[in-house]
């Protein structure tokens, strides 16, 4: 079937050109489920979508922004959360020394880091990913903006909070486990458990 938008086009295009309309239906019919075939209505450009894709990062980004903002108190509560947790771990494996007993204990306590950072950040975002799906999927389907750009939008607004999630927690139990000294080591585990929380989290 041809839509009205459709036909009306065929009609002015027939006009002008001289054609007959009968072979513009049929040209229509024949491109029908091409979604370029037609040329874009007014607002809405040749992919369909109703503004740039740096336009839809930017508001998405923005709106993200926003709403890590208007509630403080949910960053502070997982700030404390995880300097609790951080503690009770390093209270735990406390000053390690390097014999057999305690590599085993600091094997378990890099497994703590891991487990504990990829758990907490995907129960972190579950509750917020099946609120907003709702909004992302009607969204989506009025072509407001792409899947990539809400995904990049989201993640870069809430990356400061996954990236002091893991530096409180990391800056608490290195130094109570005793880990192997120096500026360099620490960094390293940083930029790891970092990444960690952040995988966990998209």
């Amino acid at each position: 079937a041809v839509s009205p938008i459709a036909r009306d086009i065929i009609e002015t295009a027939s006009l002008v050109n001289g054609a007959g309309v009968g072979i513009e239906l049929a040209r229509a019919k024949h491109h029908a489920n091409d979604p370029y075939f037609l040329q874009p209505m007014d607002g809405v450009d040749s992919t369909g979508y109703r503004a740039s894709w740096w336009t839809q990062f930017y508001c998405i980004l923005w709106r993200s922004w926003l709403s890590v903002l208007k509630d403080p108190m949910l960053v502070k509560v997982r700030l404390l959360q995880t300097a609790m947790v951080a503690s009770l771990i390093g209270s735990i494996y406390f000053g390690q020394v390097l014999d057999q007993d305690g590599v085993m204990n600091i094997n378990g306590s890099l497994f703590l880091f891991l487990t504990n950072m990829t758990f907490q950040n995907v129960f972190a975002v579950i509750n917020v990913f099946s609120a907003e799906l709702p909004v992302f999927l009607r969204e989506k389907r009025s072509r407001l903006y792409r899947v990539d750009t809400y995904f990049l939008g989201k993640t870069i607004a809430e990356l400061p909070l996954f990236i002091a999630v893991p530096f409180v927690f990391t800056s608490i139990t290195y130094p109570m486990i005793g880990l192997k000294a120096g500026v360099s080591h620490y960094l390293t585990t940083l930029f790891i458990v970092t990444l960690v929380a952040n995988v966990s989290t998209s």
